[in-house]
């Protein structure tokens, strides 16, 4: 926890800006509290009000204040009592005034905590009055609301399946490269949004946004070279075989895109898909997404989706041969084929991210491809989680596999928290969508998001993060594995890069979710940001910011150990 609960009231002002005494008083304390980023002068007066006694502080003053007043000496309401200091002089601050009341020295000789760990607040308060009170205007505090004030709203008058995170919610505020900062100034390690990917506000990215905001945000009925420059820089990452991009707005939109390419270019509309899928939240995508219309409130697999087992290596049907779950995607194949129709296409992510952070056996893609196009269908690439580098072995997942997709799908990543996606495609995937009908996408393209995805690209490529995700996911690998020995609740530990998942189960592989939310709950106390997935919901899953240093991931490992040390994680 970090003392972020200012007990005073502070004015920025220039250095040398003259103070005076708000009450009548007698100087108690006058001192230079001159370490670095204490006070630096100080002058504390003592004040009497009928029956009550309580002190007012002023800190980094100037040193030529130390020499107005000797300790005991009067001073009246208004009289000028000293003067800011300049950064050389008042424990290396921007010059400022720091005022606060106190209602009892607490045993303080020639200084006073100015700020408090916000868990103590409530009992600082008692001591340290509001010091505008003393005001007939009292100033506008300006509290940030905090999760008591935000939530009653919230569960009124927003969707009752907007869901929040932890058992205690976080109102956060700021982020900046892998941490977050609530409303109390705590500072958070975020080991999930993969979202955030060349790090929470990254100034490059966020200045790209707002020098193309600043001039024009605009549709591509018109012509605009940020469109022409994303794409070029965007599809020199693919194989050549891919050389057609349609901008959109998310992940759930290029999905949405893709699956209707795929219907128009073959003329099918029956899809293979995983179990535990997930692809978006649009009526299209969840009729192939089985994490959705499997689970609590889903109305089933549609007639035209046909779901293959999850290729998992560790708890999966095929464990003990993963090779066989490749066989599923022919056995479907021919299913579909047996009812007189073809296949529209094959959708699957490049690591399962739902299904519990799920790396595809050796040879799945290549086997899978093979059966799906024989039949006719397109096969799809869901990057929108994996992509952009995240691996580390390669800039996009489909590779780890070595294959070539017909469509891609891209989201969260190239935008860095902007709302963008992209559809990448083959030609003759391209040219039988273009069959006459128009497709326009309002903000799909626009200048903005296209100048924040074109300075997403070069940021991971200007800053190497492609192979620093690889260089801390191995190590992230390697410890956990280290305490995977010490700590047997932890069953698997899989994944690429910074994309990584750590399962907990028993000794019979049997899944342990309430552990799972136990660790992230107290991880959270620690100020680490967890979260967990798969079906069970007893996978960890790691997936920060591509900044996420070493030494990130070293606090991560520490924390880690402390918790699975704990009673409670003894299964």
């Amino acid at each position: 926890e970090w003392r972020t609960a200012h007990l005073g009231t502070d004015y920025w002002v220039p250095a040398n800006s003259p103070l005076h005494a708000v009450l009548d008083g007698v100087v108690h304390v006058l001192h230079d509290n001159g370490q670095n980023r204490d006070y630096g002068p100080t002058l504390i007066l003592k004040h009497t009000v009928g029956d009550l006694q309580f002190y007012s502080l002023y800190g980094h003053l100037s040193m030529s204040t130390l020499d107005l007043f000797a300790v005991g000496d009067a001073v009246k309401a208004g009289q000028r009592i000293g003067y800011v200091g300049d950064a050389h002089e008042n424990g290396s601050w921007v010059p400022h005034a720091h005022i606060q009341l106190m209602l009892d020295m607490l045993g303080n000789t020639v200084n006073f905590p100015g700020v408090a760990f916000p868990s103590e607040l409530n009992i600082w308060r008692q001591v340290c009055p509001d010091f505008g009170a003393l005001f007939d205007q009292t100033f506008d505090s300006s509290v940030p609301r905090m999760a008591q004030d935000l939530l009653p709203y919230r569960k009124s008058h927003l969707g009752k399946s907007l869901s929040v995170s932890y058992q205690e919610p976080l109102t956060i505020l700021r982020g900046q490269g892998a941490h977050l900062v609530d409303a109390q100034g705590q500072k958070y390690l975020d080991t999930v949004n993969n979202v955030a990917h060349t790090g929470h506000e990254h100034p490059a990215v966020v200045a790209a946004g707002q020098a193309q905001m600043g001039v024009l945000n605009t549709n591509t009925r018109y012509l605009h070279p940020s469109i022409n420059d994303f794409a070029e820089e965007l599809l020199a990452t693919f194989p050549p075989e891919l050389s057609v991009v349609h901008f959109v707005n998310s992940g759930s939109e290029a999905n949405e895109l893709a699956l209707r390419m795929a219907t128009t270019y073959s003329g099918q509309k029956d899809f293979i898909a995983l179990e535990i899928g997930y692809h978006g939240n649009t009526n299209a995508v969840i009729d192939v997404s089985s994490y959705k219309f499997d689970s609590q409130g889903g109305q089933g697999k549609p007639e035209h989706t046909h779901i293959v087992p999850l290729p998992d290596c560790y708890r999966g049907i095929h464990a003990d041969a993963p090779e066989q779950y490749a066989q599923h995607i022919g056995r479907q194949v021919e299913h579909i084929q047996a009812q007189g129709r073809n296949v529209a296409a094959f959708i699957c992510e490049s690591i399962v991210s739902c299904g519990g952070q799920i790396v595809l056996p050796d040879g799945y893609l290549q086997a899978a491809y093979t059966a799906v196009r024989a039949a006719g269908g397109v096969c799809i690439a869901d990057e929108v989680q994996v992509g952009v580098g995240r691996v580390g072995e390669h800039f996009w997942g489909f590779q780890l596999q070595g294959v070539v997709p017909d469509i891609v799908t891209i989201g969260k990543p190239i935008g860095n928290g902007h709302p963008l996606g992209a559809v990448v495609c083959t030609r003759a995937v391209a040219d039988a969508f273009a069959n006459g009908m128009e497709y326009f996408n309002t903000f799909g393209g626009n200048p903005v998001s296209c100048r924040i995805g074109t300075e997403v690209l070069r940021t991971v490529k200007r800053e190497g993060l492609q192979q620093h995700a690889y260089e801390v996911g191995e190590f992230l690998k390697r410890e956990l594995r280290s305490l995977q020995t010490r700590f047997p609740i932890i069953g698997d530990v899989r994944g690429h890069g910074l994309f990584l998942g750590m399962e907990l189960a028993t000794a019979e592989k049997q899944p342990l979710p309430a552990h799972a939310d136990y660790l992230i709950n107290r991880m959270k106390t620690m100020g680490i940001l967890m979260s967990s997935d798969g079906p069970d919901h007893n996978v960890l899953k790691i997936k920060p910011p591509m900044v996420f240093s070493m030494e990130n991931a070293q606090e991560l490992i520490d924390h880690l150990a402390t918790v699975f040390a704990e009673d409670f994680m003894q299964a």
